[in-house]
């Protein structure tokens, strides 16, 4: 990095000196407010770092990086004409800064506060030190309406009404520039990783804007009805999951523009249920990222740890490889997972039971297959992820078991196997009375269509029926012990909602939420 136009090194006390915005899961400059404290402040240095130790994690991929790269290029064009670009450098985040710190002296760090992954978590308490010993004021601001240092969710939610309700920060209108060059932004090729999908939503604030408009205009006008089945969620949910994970928008933007429809529309059916279904969503967002944020540990252990041993000597591998390459013999398990893989997302529906048929029908542990979903979701947010995991495996101790039969769930919610046709080609001649259960087919009927169960499409690898009772007996045990029974009571107290239980802050939101309250329908 070239050094600053004059050797003298400001203070960072001094009211010009250089600010520099680090920007991670915030990739936008609409409702950005480190950026516009920064830019009130003095020459402003947005700055994102490629680094190494999340780009090579387990639960990263290609398809992350191909929405990230757009994003950041989007950044750029958008920070430029505000009269300085995005700077982009690869490498560890405290040799970065110490690199800077050399080249340009003191200065002032902003970000947002993130509640990533152990690893961003690490990343975050070093850059911290780093800055203390260097005397350097580094500023974190709360991005989402979560809260550090919450002891209960007594006052959560209405911190998170409070939080949410002021206005989104407008973006500055113009940067005092810096004398650096802007960078490269690598391309997956040039950081190693492997494109294995066919699509990806286009990224950048444009695009987010773009989605969000039409889905209040246009696409979500039945977004209560139609988020349930595969065949209508993939267009009219939202789809804003990845912009919201990687921040090229904000909550609060989306949250205040939902609320300004909803006040157009007035009480005009079914736009005023549609956006209300859609409004808990966004509330659920941040409830959920609130968990890890609150506990750190379940992104490695299950919030009742006692239930940890229940899986934990029953791994099957062969079980493990057919359900993640979509060839379990059950149709919609299958085609879900292909169309996941394909594309890089689901309805939540159909990601609760994918999650559900890995934990009770094959009794996978929810840590050997979490970094498999997260790398494959392009929406991937750590603390969505790890807590519906949880959900979903039956080890949060406080919510109800969800056991997804995977051929009533073909039959409500792919009633002319449309969906499963599309993703499973060899099911596409089978006729739709047996394509949701192609076991029950007679040979008569396999024989006149082509499809051949075992071979040209797989026999189903469990018994659903034996799988889900013997799943369902086994954690009924284990919630008898004392022990567990202590731990879900301090869970609930932890990180439970409040409905139902009176006292200062009490939330109107459920514990156990049903389906359409979900958060990953967005």
């Amino acid at each position: 990095m070239p050094a600053p136009p004059t050797d003298a090194r400001p203070s960072p006390h001094a009211p010009d000196h250089l600010q520099v915005v680090w920007l991670k899961r915030d990739l936008r400059v609409t409702d950005h407010r480190p950026l516009c404290e920064a830019a009130g402040r003095g020459p402003v240095l947005p700055l994102y770092i490629v680094e190494p130790q999340v780009v090579n994690a387990p639960d990263f991929s290609a398809r992350h990086w191909a929405f990230i790269r757009e994003s950041l290029q989007a950044l750029r064009e958008a920070l430029a004409a505000r009269g300085q670009p995005l700077v982009v450098r690869q490498g560890d985040a405290v040799p970065t800064f110490q690199r800077l710190y050399e080249a340009a002296g003191a200065f002032t760090l902003w970000a947002h506060e993130e509640t990533g992954n152990a690893r961003t978590f690490a990343r975050d308490v070093n850059v911290r030190r780093w800055a203390r010993v260097h005397a350097l004021p580094f500023h974190e601001i709360r991005q989402h309406g979560v809260f550090r240092g919450l002891e209960d969710r007594d006052t959560w939610s209405d911190r998170w009404t409070a939080h949410m309700a002021d206005p989104p920060v407008a973006p500055p209108e113009a940067l005092r520039p810096v004398p650096i060059r802007p960078g490269t932004i690598p391309t997956a090729d040039n950081l190693g990783l492997t494109a294995s999908y066919d699509t990806v939503q286009r990224g950048g604030a444009a695009a987010g804007e773009r989605v969000l408009r039409s889905f209040l205009e246009t696409r979500g006008r039945r977004y209560h009805k139609q988020l349930s089945s595969p065949n209508t969620a993939f267009d009219h949910c939202s789809r804003l999951s990845p912009h919201l994970a990687w921040g090229t928008v904000s909550l609060r933007s989306v949250l205040h523009a939902t609320r300004k429809r909803q006040a157009d529309v007035g009480r005009a059916a079914p736009w005023h249920r549609a956006l209300a279904a859609f409004e808990s969503r966004l509330h659920w967002h941040d409830h959920f990222i609130q968990k890890l944020e609150s506990a750190p540990r379940i992104e490695h252990e299950s919030f009742i740890p006692a239930l940890d041993a229940l899986r934990a000597d029953a791994f099957n591998a062969a079980h493990y490889e057919a359900w993640t390459e979509g060839r379990t013999g059950y149709p919609l398990v299958d085609a879900c997972m292909r169309a996941l893989t394909a594309t890089g997302y689901l309805n939540f529906r159909m990601r609760a039971m994918l999650v559900s048929f890995a934990a009770y029908d094959l009794w996978l542990d929810w840590r050997r297959f979490k970094d498999v979903l997260a790398r494959r979701w392009t929406d991937y947010e750590p603390g969505i992820h790890f807590s519906q995991l949880q959900m979903q495996s039956g080890t949060t101790g406080i919510n109800a078991l969800r056991m997804y039969d995977p051929t009533k769930q073909a039959r409500e919610h792919d009633p002319d196997g449309a969906f499963i046709r599309r993703w499973l080609p060899a099911l596409a001649p089978v006729p739709t009375a047996y394509v949701h259960a192609p076991w029950l087919m007679p040979r008569s009927v396999q024989a006149s269509c082509g499809c051949r169960i075992g071979r040209t499409y797989p026999a189903p690898i469990v018994r659903h029926e034996t799988a889900v009772t013997q799943a369902r007996q086994r954690i009924a045990a284990a919630r008898k012990r004392p022990a567990v029974q202590q731990q879900a009571a301090e869970i609930l107290e932890r990180h439970g909602s409040r409905r139902g239980r009176r006292g200062k802050g009490a939330s109107s939101t459920s514990n156990t939420p049903p389906d359409r309250q979900q958060t990953l329908d967005l």
